[in-house]
């Protein structure tokens, strides 16, 4: 990842995750609120309740390690850790939510471990994960293959990816128009994000680098109602006190979230889950001696 994105991706999450622990709470990413999006529930419910429907989908129902590819502070990392009695371990570009999670674990009394480290560099030896969970990291990701790769990488044979992202729609029988690429453009720069790429592509990328067993899914009408509920909670004096003090950068991406409802709204942002196995004959061959 180049320098001047990481900077950027960790200036952005330095300044705004007190704000949003303090408004929102530890999950920092979409609410699921039905598979029609029509459900009203409580917010932070909502959030929960995407990291299991996403586990019920992607059928995993045991692990003993995972990974948190951009963990925020800690949450879902902390929610797998206790759901499965699982060891866990999640990375970050912000030394400043590494701190936090550090701290929530430790007062949760759930051990884990938090690291600032690049996903494309990931400091991790090969086939150590059961799971690599990616909740909406992938789209800060400059090189998507690399990404993948890197998660292919350091999962063990017979191991889970389970990644959620935002996309773009799809455009193999449409290519965005000059309005739609601006719109995003306008998206990349407020939330820090090189581009994004549709689910297809996503799926073709994983199905290159050897991934098996893959299912993927939009989940667009699901989560699109956060945004309005995102927008609803700003208006609150705390909330708006703590904008003030979080910075311009944090500001921008609150007067902007407005980008994201009419992306959802127009059919231009898609939420993409893909759910992918590292095939067991990925095992290293055993030497046998004479």
């Amino acid at each position: 990842m180049t320098t001047s994105l990481q900077n950027q991706i960790q200036q952005f999450y330095d300044a705004s995750s007190g704000l949003w622990e303090q408004v929102w709470g530890e999950h920092m990413h979409h609410g699921h609120y039905g598979a029609d999006g029509t459900i009203p529930k409580e917010r932070r419910q909502a959030q929960i309740d995407l990291i299991d429907e996403l586990l019920s989908w992607s059928k995993v129902t045991h692990v003993t390690s995972v990974l948190d590819v951009g963990c925020g502070i800690g949450g879902s990392s902390l929610y797998l850790a206790e759901k499965f009695g699982a060891a866990a371990t999640g990375i970050t570009l912000s030394p400043v939510q590494a701190r936090r999670a550090e701290e929530r674990s430790l007062l949760a009394k759930i051990p884990a471990t938090f690291l600032v480290a690049d996903a494309l560099a990931m400091p991790f030896a090969d086939n150590s994960f059961d799971l690599v969970w990616s909740l909406e990291s992938g789209e800060h990701m400059p090189d998507k293959t690399q990404f993948l790769s890197e998660c292919y990488r350091v999962l063990r044979p017979g191991g889970t990816l389970m990644l959620a992202t935002w996309c773009h729609r799809e455009t193999d029988m449409v290519p965005l128009t000059p309005r739609e690429q601006k719109h995003l453009n306008k998206i990349y720069q407020v939330y820090c994000l090189p581009y994004v790429i549709s689910l297809s592509n996503y799926a073709v990328i994983a199905e290159e680098l050897g991934f098996q067993a893959m299912r993927t899914d939009d989940w667009s009408k699901a989560v699109a109602p956060f945004w309005a509920v995102v927008v609803r909670s700003a208006f609150s004096w705390s909330a708006l006190w703590g904008l003030m003090r979080s910075g311009w950068t944090t500001i921008q991406a609150a007067l902007s979230m407005g980008l994201m409802q009419r992306g959802y709204r127009d059919g231009l942002i898609t939420f993409g889950v893909l759910c992918a196995q590292k095939p067991e004959s990925d095992r290293p061959q055993e030497t046998l001696g004479d």
